[in-house]
């Protein structure tokens, strides 16, 4: 069991090596690799662990080819960089979390016959950039193969396909656990505390005051050196160190919808890499739905936006332009927005033409922010991030990184086909047992130990989850709210929204339970739900 007063206490009263704000994938990497390395850690969230861009991505993990025809085309070796290291990163965290992580199969349909040469030599220097990370060999569909993949897809005019490998993750789950796994390695990590002032001491940068979002209480933790990870809010903190500080990003914004899964009923994706207006769109299965994505138009930073009423149309107009659909494989069952913390002009109005690169940067007073990437690079960038920090905050490090050899909380010893064990262990239906191996891994026991009697019954109907996950949630994973549990440790406010609604009432009950809270809590924390975009 965490014990968030204990955490807080020693955010009171002890003085760190390094402390970073942000608690997204960046922030928890940054931690993980401090620790690892034997600094003493420290790290805070003013929300919940992936409540920002974070969880709201687009489930891949891919090494980009959008950037890699970008960087054919204009002969970019910042591209060229990007994709090589995003390949090689891809196949490390398909090691490192092999229960959120997997390899997936991505079709490219091909309506125009010379499209169909210049999409395969792309997909072939692809694989050969992956070279020995790679995941799988691409090569070409005729259309009967394509349409086998997907029943639905519009024949006319269908010349074929390329079929390639990339990764696809639980990203919630995954920021999840780097906290997790960074608390293991000896940091301290909180949710729901913000940081509102940044320290100075003779001119440099010596710590945060920070305020627990719950009881409103402020207290300074003090550091030698400290790290801005905010994500799309990075800006923000900076201000607090320098007030005039000229902003890094041009934030962008994704919309994201969720179909019925008949769209990809054989488990694979389609990338349709240049729609109409230029854009990249993916069609992916997802927890037994068909995710489509993204959008990319520049956004103000701050917290997730709704989704954009032009972004639906969009969206449903690419899907019904590839797909035959009727009525009911149509319906929307959720949707999405996050924010990208892109690296660029500020005043750009193509944000899809923005490097995804990272970039770190140290103020005067000696705050150092690491921004911009992409999730499949976290760790890379955490990497370049405490070694900047070690080198000019001359931090005591034991060592060098070794990030890519730690295996991420429930991935240890993980099997695919444990669940068979969890059946007859906990007494769990197939389904049930397939989703606790995979949202769990080695945990899953640990889990399911929770879930006996009345924690045993099912959450809401049409969906995996039982009652006395969130009981472990609480207990386990740090959640404090309904949308902790329903949006980020189950995801299914992102699967199906009338779902996770019905079951808003239950799983606030099993909280109020847990967490003390009032009939006004639990109201405000139902209302939460019925409010979510």
């Amino acid at each position: 069991m965490i014990d968030r007063d204990g955490l807080l206490g020693r955010l009171s009263g002890e003085v760190f090596d390094l402390v970073v704000a942000g608690g997204g994938a960046t922030g928890c990497g940054v931690a993980l690799d401090a620790a690892s390395r034997g600094l003493k850690v420290a790290l805070v969230e003013k929300g919940d662990f992936g409540s920002g861009t974070s969880g709201r991505s687009s489930k891949l993990l891919h090494g980009g080819v959008r950037y890699l025809e970008r960087a054919v085309l204009h002969l970019d070796r910042d591209d060229f960089k990007l994709v090589r290291e995003a390949l090689a990163e891809r196949s490390i965290l398909l090691r490192l979390a092999p229960h959120l992580c997997r390899r997936i199969p991505l079709v490219v349909p091909i309506y125009q016959s010379l499209q169909l040469v210049y999409v395969r030599a792309g997909l072939i220097l692809y694989d050969t950039l992956a070279g020995a990370h790679g995941i799988g060999v691409s090569r070409t569909l005729d259309p009967d193969e394509v349409l086998r993949y997907f029943p639905l897809l519009r024949r006319e005019g269908l010349k074929g396909g390329v079929l390639y490998y990339d990764g696809q993750f639980d990203d919630a789950r995954m920021n999840l656990a780097l906290a997790l796994t960074a608390i293991q390695q000896g940091a301290v990590a909180a949710n729901y505390v913000e940081a509102v002032a940044v320290l100075h001491e003779d001119g440099r940068v010596a710590g945060l005051r920070l305020r627990d979002r719950w009881s409103g209480r402020e207290w300074d933790v003090r550091a030698r050196c400290v790290v801005n990870a905010c994500g799309p809010g990075v800006d923000l903190l900076r201000r607090l160190d320098q007030p005039d500080a000229a902003p890094l990003l041009t934030p962008s914004a994704g919309s994201h919808l969720v179909f019925p899964g008949v769209l990809t009923p054989e488990g694979a994706g389609i990338t349709i890499p240049k729609t109409p207006d230029g854009r990249v769109l993916f069609v992916l299965p997802w927890h037994g739905g068909t995710l489509v994505g993204t959008t990319d138009h520049p956004a103000a930073a701050g917290e997730p936006p709704a989704v954009d009423r032009g972004d639906v149309r969009y969206l449903l107009e690419q899907v019904t332009r590839y797909f035959q659909l009727d009525r009911d494989s149509a319906r929307v069952l959720s949707s999405w927005a996050g924010i990208r913390p892109l690296v660029g002009d500020s005043t750009a109005v193509n944000t899809a033409s923005l490097h995804r690169d990272h970039l770190i940067d140290r103020s005067p007073s000696g705050l150092v922010t690491i921004t911009g990437g992409k999730w499949t690079t976290y760790r890379k960038m955490a990497q370049d991030t405490v070694d900047v920090a070690v080198r000019d905050a001359s931090l005591p490090a034991a060592g060098k990184c070794r990030t890519d050899s730690i295996q991420l909380q429930g991935g240890e010893g993980y099997r695919d086909d444990a669940w068979t064990s969890l059946m007859v262990a906990h007494g769990l239906t197939g389904e049930c047992a397939r989703h606790f191996n995979g949202s769990y891994g080695s945990r899953a026991g640990a889990a399911a130990a929770y879930c006996q009697g009345r924690l045993a019954e099912p959450l809401v109907a049409g969906h995996p989850f039982v009652k006395g996950e969130v009981v472990y949630a609480v207990k386990e994973e740090m959640a404090l709210t309904c949308l902790d549990f329903l949006e980020r440790r189950s995801g299914l406010l992102l699967m199906d929204v009338a779902a996770a609604r019905e079951a808003a009432g239950t799983v606030a009950g099993l909280m109020a339970a847990e967490l003390g809270w009032d009939e006004s809590r639990m109201a405000e924390e139902r209302q939460s739900v019925l409010d979510w975009k």
